[in-house]
């Protein structure tokens, strides 16, 4: 029995899904998890290590150009044709949306013929592919709760609140110091995960560069020596900030990627990160508190209204994205000194944190399709 998981582009997207095709195989044994993903190559390096089957959509992001959009066109006739021979191929119980560009053609398809359909809505604000889409699908499993006010009272009675779907891995963390060795860092020390997730965030980088700088050449640079810093920084920028580091005379852990999440968030005593909604999920799940830098340039601002989330809660602190090294820097190094010095609020803010979190929602999700499949 095959199930489409179509969308992809970032780890945002397709973690999620994977999550939720692990646990549709628990549920339904003889479940057939195919992706239909992107030509971008997060999306080979994510599902290879998965081992489930995938297929690149020729599919492009839409552009506002006169080239932009023909190129859309093209590949979204494209995507249609081998999307629809995928459906007469394969036959899939049920379809879900995994959000983005890349979800639209597969899903709209499955609901023209009367299929299984849902999209994973784990955003505060949908984004327009899903809200095109809430339209034909039958559920929209959304993470929070303040999504209803986003949606027409028309579709409201679509939506599911069941948190956003994490793998099995991240919500069963290894112990600690066997993370600690595998990840090549000082069991001893506190560790400061700074992550833009899956691709990378150059603004991300820039701040706590010029911030840790600046705190390491003054008198709190003493108190600093007790953290280590684990960047997640992206592959087109690692080389980068790893030579910056190195100038400011810190000893950072620098890698370009990794799919050890598990790992990562194990170690965490503090988080930078952007405030995707998988990223956002995660830190929930794994109690990590953190200061969360939206995503400054969509112009829903949707990673903004993510943080928010989190901060209402008391387990994140939100500072601003201004797209200036320095200015960035000015409101982040108040917030992270304070932070790494006041260990009481790290604490508490680890239990909202936890207190915050769903239970299982990959569980959730998978019931959910597994009812749509069998009614």
């Amino acid at each position: 029995m095959t199930i489409f998981f179509a969308g992809g582009g970032s780890g945002g997207h397709l973690y999620p899904g994977i999550a939720v095709a692990d646990a549709l195989r628990d549920r339904l044994p003889d479940a057939r998890p195919l992706f239909l993903c992107t030509q971008r190559d997060i999306d080979r390096t994510i599902l290879e290590s998965t081992g489930y089957e995938f297929v690149v959509q020729p599919i492009v992001p839409p552009r506002r150009s006169m080239g932009g959009l023909l190129r859309f066109w093209r590949a979204w006739r494209q995507t249609q044709d081998l999307v629809r021979q995928l459906i007469k191929d394969r036959q899939p119980a049920a379809v879900l949306g995994l959000g983005g560009y890349a979800a639209g053609v597969a899903v709209r398809a499955a609901a023209k013929q009367k299929m299984a359909t849902a999209v994973l809505n784990p955003d505060v604000i949908p984004g327009k592919a899903n809200q095109f889409l809430f339209q034909h699908v039958q559920k929209v499993f959304c993470q929070f709760a303040a999504t209803h006010d986003r949606v027409p009272p028309a579709l409201r009675d679509k939506l599911v609140i069941t948190g956003c779907p994490i793998r099995a891995d991240i919500t069963s963390p290894p112990p600690r110091d066997e993370a600690m060795r595998r990840l090549g860092l000082d069991p001893l020390l506190q560790t400061l995960v700074v992550t833009g997730a899956s691709q990378g965030a150059v603004t991300v980088n820039e701040a706590i560069l010029e911030s840790w700088k600046r705190m390491k050449a003054d008198a709190a640079g003493a108190k600093l020596q007790g953290w280590q810093i684990l960047h997640l920084a992206g592959k087109d920028n690692a080389d980068g900030v790893r030579t910056e580091y190195r100038e400011i005379g810190v000893g950072a852990t620098v890698l370009e990627f990794t799919p050890a999440m598990s790992d990562v968030w194990a170690v965490a005593d503090l988080a930078i990160s952007r405030a995707g909604a998988s990223s956002c999920a995660e830190l929930l799940a794994c109690g990590v508190p953190s200061i969360l830098m939206p995503y400054p340039f969509h112009k829903d601002d949707h990673q903004r209204a993510n943080a928010k989330a989190l901060a209402d809660d008391g387990a994140a602190v939100v500072v601003d994205d201004l797209k200036d090294r320095v200015k960035n820097a000015d409101g982040l190094r108040p917030v992270l000194e304070a932070l790494v010095y006041d260990a009481p609020r790290r604490l508490k803010m680890r239990a909202a944190a936890r207190r915050a979190a769903p239970t299982n929602a990959a569980l959730t999700v998978a019931e959910a399709i597994a009812a749509m499949i069998e009614k």
